[in-house]
């Protein structure tokens, strides 16, 4: 089995990511469509006291992340979590890694771009439906697909676009929102119940999660031990802050009302204070959010297919590096033709159930990762990123995953097992293959 150290294909990648570019891939992935629609579960679940989950969610973010630096800032191979565990525990722990990685991401692509034509059917009625809505799938992702192999580059700028889009329409939302918030409806009304508490985080925990996405192109980043840590905690700093806010303006305006809009409990709060302009003003901002979750995706979710073909799983054609560009060329259009296709024939309900758990034991195997890594060095033998407590802070991380999926349903925790079941077989024929 090839180890990702020794594969070739990795010097022909350009590390043109720094703490700006990498950090706006970081808020880009995470503020994307949960938090037009999230507020209103967590009203639901917790009440005037849904900012307690924010803040859980925030500090057991904290602890993945931190791992997350711990690791990444001692692998730079591009692959993200899957080198990482790869690194830490060898060739087929690193495969589970990787496919329930590249499955999570794959799910999630597709289903934000079926909900991103859904949004666009919702403003231009009649192009949600039938040949519109697959041309509208098809020329997005053509021109996603079309930017990210002329450049990391490119495609980190369109990234740094599409969050100045996204995060504009939800500054109007504060700005003028701030002026209509009834303090009555803020009241304070104690801490929730351990078990109210914890429901609410397992749904609002994802409204947090993407930098697993934005981390993929590890080996695109210039000095990682640095750069990692650095754009991690400013995206986890500036979404917290941005979600405690937009929760306190459509829960002050709309108070227990919000349950009640769980579709679009963003807008249902605009048009209170801004009109039919203003639902449309949220209802747009959602789309850009999809669309650039999309930018995102298909900067980073192309890597995990380089990885496989990298590293052997998968047919090496997926590791071929655009001679003029320097991009996984090969990867990102099989990604780009996979992600049409679930988004054509599927919606994003019903590929939820297994991104909703699959993320969480993603990350548990990444702070597990760090554990063991943590003594390692940096690439090039330069000191790696670290701080007391570095090895307690992995094993905190751990036992907060834990406790968030402990609140699963059983079919979510059956379909996660049925992943690991048939990636191992998966893993079992590649291997008899090779040998």
């Amino acid at each position: 089995m090839t180890s990702p150290a020794a594969a070739s294909p990795e010097a022909s990648l350009v590390r043109a990511l720094g703490v700006r570019q990498l950090a706006a891939s970081i808020v880009n992935v995470t503020v994307g469509a949960g938090i037009f629609v999230l507020p209103a579960a967590a009203t639901a679940g917790l009440g005037a006291a849904a900012p307690a989950a924010y803040l859980v969610c925030a500090a057991a973010m904290a602890l993945i992340v931190t791992s997350f630096a711990l690791a990444g800032s001692r692998v730079s191979l591009t692959g993200g979590i899957y080198a990482y565990v790869e690194v830490a525990f060898g060739p087929y722990v690193g495969f589970m890694a990787g496919v329930l990685q590249w499955l999570m991401l794959w799910l999630t692509a597709g289903g934000l771009l079926s909900a991103f034509v859904d949004q666009v059917g919702l403003l231009v009625p009649g192009t949600g439906q039938g040949l519109p809505r697959a041309a509208i799938i098809l020329a997005a992702v053509a021109l996603l697909a079309f930017v990210n192999v002329r450049g990391v580059a490119i495609g980190a700028r369109v990234i740094e676009g599409a969050v100045v889009a996204k995060l504009l329409p939800l500054a109007v939302f504060l700005a003028v929102g701030v002026f209509f918030v009834q303090p009555a409806a803020l009241a304070w009304p104690g801490w929730p119940a351990g078990d109210k508490l914890g429901e609410t985080v397992l749904i609002l925990i994802f409204a947090f999660v993407g930098i697993e996405v934005a981390l993929v192109p590890s080996g695109e980043v210039r000095d990682p031990r640095r750069t990692v840590p650095r754009a991690i905690y400013l995206a986890l700093g500036l979404t917290t802050v941005l979600y405690l806010a937009i929760q306190a303006v459509a829960q002050g305006v709309l108070g227990a009302e919000m349950a009640q809009h769980a579709e679009a409990p963003l807008a249902a709060a605009a048009s209170r204070f801004l009109g039919e302009g203003g639902r449309l003003l949220v209802l747009a901002g959602g789309a850009v959010s999809m669309f650039g979750y999309m930018c995102g995706d298909m900067l980073s979710s192309p890597r995990s297919l380089y990885a496989f073909g990298r590293d052997g799983f998968l047919p090496r054609a997926l590791a071929r590096v655009h001679p003029s560009f320097h991009t996984p060329y090969v990867a990102i259009v099989v990604h780009a033709l996979l992600a049409s296709a679930l988004a054509i024939s599927s919606s994003f309900r019903h590929l939820a159930i297994l991104s909703n758990v699959s993320v969480l034991a993603l990350y548990f195997l990444c702070c597990a990762a760090a554990l063991r890594l943590v003594s390692r060095k940096a690439p090039e033998g330069e000191p790696a990123f670290t701080l007391p407590g570095a090895r307690v802070i992995p094993v905190a991380a751990m036992l907060v995953i834990v406790w968030i999926l402990s609140h699963a349903t059983g079919q979510e925790l059956a379909v996660l097992a049925a992943t690991f079941a048939v990636a191992s077989a998966l893993y079992g024929v590649r291997r008899l293959a090779r040998r």
